[in-house]
């Protein structure tokens, strides 16, 4: 059994930590933000202070293929997240049969396991604080890493534990990145001699503007279409949340100069209530005074091991300290906690002092089993974005690419077809991925061969701008 080290105490850290601990790891958790989950929920979204994670209060949607791991690697989680009012909530419950064709044998896996992300982070939290291999230690920063010689590989620092801001030296046979988005790791690997990993970066070029609202009887608005709804120029984000919440959310290119007056709630609140199927979702008690902005997001993919060689042994990353997206579908909890239970099973086959072997096999395994998954995220909001641009520009999307090409028929046929329309939720909920889903026989031919049904009603991209421009023109006056 090992002594790890992971850093980072956000829900993937966490679930992490639990997932190794069970497995007889020693694991000890350092997280930079001093605070502790308050015992109570309402506490903890207008109290918990999480500065080094700048999107804690910002819309969250934890998908179908989250609920189901943790109901089955971390029950007690599952219990915890129910215990704090989670939402348990199934597509297939809300659409009416004659969408649905009827309920299903299997469509219980379209369930999600759902809430704001301190209330699902406290859950996760109080079962990781009473868990005896997993000692949490907050307000403990970490500000590089503690390194000796590898013998099989000169020149490739050996981690064997990390330094933190008040100088305390933690040995460990393996460190864990897990600090999220904002992971300076090529700065601790640079500092310690090493080579800086190979990177992919770039700014995923949307910005988001969100709110969050409440009901005074626990009930939530009706669902009139999916959670992300693209429209001209825009996508809309309704997300069902925990204890009678719930967000709101405007998407669209950072290029886009005309929205960004939505950061004015009257303005946000005005562009949202012109969109049929989302008005009726403003008509609860607003959790905040303004309009929750998200902008300068990256696409960035990181490699510890390359050309052959590792950039370091002895540390790993895991999660967004790996690999991060727009996380308009809300891909980042389920991808990163896909990739914690593949670092139980690398520890399960490598032992922790084969320090060359375990990072050219977390390597192989991450990009085996959780890569595909990131790939074909960037390459979706690659061709959203392109089209919002597009759109504001005034002129049609045009692409070659078949990917993009047959995804979009397949969600546009579903409410054309029950077996299309569960496929789609299957690649949106990360059950099924699109490749696999695309290459079922027959499927893109059927999806291809269907009448597209008439956009769901909303402004077109003319109208939109002349509602922001003469709102902008009445407050001005």
């Amino acid at each position: 059994m090992a002594d790890v080290v992971m850093v980072g105490g956000g829900v993937v850290g966490l679930c992490g930590g639990l997932l190794l601990a069970r497995d007889g790891h020693r694991v000890t958790l350092l997280e930079r933000d001093p605070a502790a989950p308050p015992a109570a929920i309402d506490e903890a979204w207008t109290g918990w202070e999480r500065r080094g994670v700048n999107q804690f209060r910002m819309l969250h949607y934890f998908l179908p293929r989250f609920r189901e791991i943790v109901e089955a690697e971390l029950p007690d989680v599952a219990r915890a997240l129910d215990g704090a009012g989670a939402l348990r909530t199934n597509v297939m419950d809300d659409l009416p049969a004659s969408l649905s064709g009827g309920t299903r044998p299997g469509d219980e896996r379209f369930a999600a396991l759902t809430g704001r992300r301190p209330v699902v982070e406290s859950a996760v939290s109080w079962v990781a604080e009473r868990e005896p291999g997993l000692r949490i230690r907050r307000g403990a920063a970490v500000r590089g890493l503690l390194t000796g010689a590898e013998p099989r590989w000169p020149g490739v620092p050996r981690v064997v534990g990390v330094v933190t801001d008040a100088g305390e030296e933690m040995t460990a046979d393996l460190v864990v990145d897990v600090s999220g988005r904002r992971s300076p790791l090529p700065q601790w690997l640079t500092a310690a001699g090493a080579r800086p990993p190979e990177e992919e970066r770039e700014d995923s070029g949307f910005v988001y503007y969100g709110r969050h609202f409440r009901s005074h009887d626990r009930s939530l608005p009706p669902a009139f279409g999916p959670p992300l709804q693209p429209y001209d120029s825009v996508s809309v984000l309704l997300l069902p949340a925990d204890n009678g919440t719930w967000g709101v959310g405007l998407i669209t290119s950072a290029r886009d100069a005309v929205l960004r007056a939505a950061r004015h709630a009257d303005v946000w609140e005005r562009i949202l209530r012109s969109y049929p199927l989302a008005a009726h979702w403003l008509d609860g008690e607003t959790l905040s005074d303004g309009v929750e902005v998200m902008a300068k997001l990256e696409d960035r993919h990181r490699r510890l091991w390359v050309a052959g060689t590792p950039v370091a042994t002895g540390i790993v990353a895991l999660g967004d300290a790996w690999a991060c997206t727009n996380p308009s579908v809300g891909r980042g909890a389920t991808i990163g906690l896909l990739h914690a239970v593949c670092l139980r099973e690398l520890l399960r086959q490598v032992p922790a002092g084969d320090r060359v072997g375990l990072v050219k096999r977390w390597d192989e395994l991450t990009t085996e089993v959780v890569e595909p998954w990131y790939r074909e995220t960037v390459a979706f909001d690659r061709h959203r974005l392109a089209e919002i641009d597009a759109q504001i520009e005034g002129v049609p999307y045009e692409t070659g690419d078949p990917a993009w090409l047959h995804g979009e028929a397949l969600r546009r046929s579903g409410t054309r077809d029950p077996d299309l329309l569960r496929a789609g939720v299957a690649i949106g909920s990360l059950l099924d991925r699109s490749a696999d889903v695309l290459a079922r026989p027959g499927l893109v031919e059927k999806a291809m061969s269907l009448v597209p049904p008439e956009p769901p009603p909303g402004p077109s991209r003319a109208e939109l701008v002349a509602l922001v421009e003469r709102e902008s023109v009445v407050g001005a006056s």
